[in-house]
This record gives structure tokens, C-alpha cells and sequence, in this order.
């Protein structure tokens, strides 16, 4: 199993511009913070480009990322890999046991509301995004309404950050990768 590999069943799966925006996304943070943090920079990358692989087809509670996960199983995909992706998603039950689990659930909703701030702002660039701004739109819960601000602060909990830091390293990890997800600005 390699990236060449992952790509093509995210490809096969997941038609929404946006959702593979969001793969690329998190694939991009995970692999900053496995470098980071002196990890399996290729596992860890292919978990966050498969998080929401079967969004599309599975798109409730009940199903994703469950019922996705035999798919994953028969293409070949570890086991780590595997229990990372089930772990992201709370509704599972599925425990977040590892560096790579707590990590891919610590980046997931905040990559996304990270977005959405440099998305709003003039030049729609991730570089000009502060964990300041970050901070005081998630106290707007207007702002991006769906995300649940609940999640992002259990996992930093869980991860045993700094909610500034993390803010901080996960707009690091975005700016690493802001060509490729649209967020270099105008």
C-alpha cells in the first residue's frame, strides 16, 4: 500500500471537489506533523487522505466510517491505518490508542475550520491565518456552524496540546500544502 494506492480508491469513492480538498487537506497536516514528530510519514499521510474516503456512499452516523472500513481491509490497507480512521469519527466507539489516531482526530474538524477562516478572509490565504483568528471565530458558533466545536477542544484534550500551539502547528501543516488545496491566496 502506498500514496499512489490510497489516491485511487479516495478517487474512486469520493467525486466532491471539496471532500478531496479536505482529504488533501488532512493528509497534508498529518504528514507535517509525522515529520514533525519523527513518524511513519507515509502512513500517517495515507490516513488522513482515506479519512473520509466513503463519506459519499456512507454518509451517516450509523455508517461512516464503519462501513467503510472492510473496503479498506480488502484494498489492503493497515491495520493502523484502519483503527486511526474508525477513531476520528466519535460515533464509532472505537478507541484512539495511538499517536497517529489522537492526531487524525485533533486535525480533522480544525483542518476544516481552519479553512473556512482563510477562506473568509481577503486573500483567501492560509498564510495569512493566526491561531488568534482561529480562536475567536470558534467562539462564533455561527461561523461554520457544523462544526463541532466540542470535538476540536476533546481532542486536544486528548492529545495533551496547547490549543494555541496545536492551532498554530495545524496552520503550519496547511501552509505546507497551500498550493496544492487552494489556499496560497489571489
Amino acid at each position: 500500500m502506498n500514496r499512489d494506492d490510497a489516491w485511487t480508491i479516495l478517487a474512486e469513492f469520493t467525486r466532491s471537489g471539496s471532500l478531496r480538498r479536505h482529504a488533501l487537506t488532512v493528509e497534508g497536516v498529518m504528514r507535517w506533523f509525522a515529520r514533525r514528530d519523527g513518524a511513519d510519514v507515509e502512513a500517517w499521510g495515507m490516513a488522513g487522505l482515506l479519512h473520509d474516503f466513503d463519506y459519499e456512499i456512507h454518509p451517516t452516523l450509523a455508517e461512516h466510517p464503519k462501513d467503510g472500513e472492510p473496503i479498506l481491509a480488502g484494498r489492503g490497507v493497515p491495520e493502523e491505518i484502519r483503527k486511526a480512521i474508525l477513531g476520528h469519527a466519535p460515533h464509532t466507539g472505537v478507541a484512539r490508542e495511538t499517536a497517529m489516531a489522537k492526531t487524525l482526530f485533533a486535525v480533522d474538524e480544525l483542518s476544516g475550520f481552519t479553512c473556512a477562516v482563510a477562506l473568509v478572509r481577503p486573500s483567501k490565504s492560509i498564510h495569512d491565518v493566526k491561531p488568534k483568528s482561529v480562536k475567536k471565530k470558534l467562539k462564533d458558533k455561527s461561523f461554520a456552524a457544523k462544526v463541532s466545536r466540542e470535538e476540536i477542544t476533546k481532542a486536544m484534550e486528548e492529545l495533551g496540546v496547547d490549543p494555541t500551539a496545536h492551532i498554530q502547528d495545524v496552520i503550519d501543516g496547511m501552509r505546507s500544502v497551500a498550493d496544492e488545496i487552494g489556499l496560497a491566496g489571489e
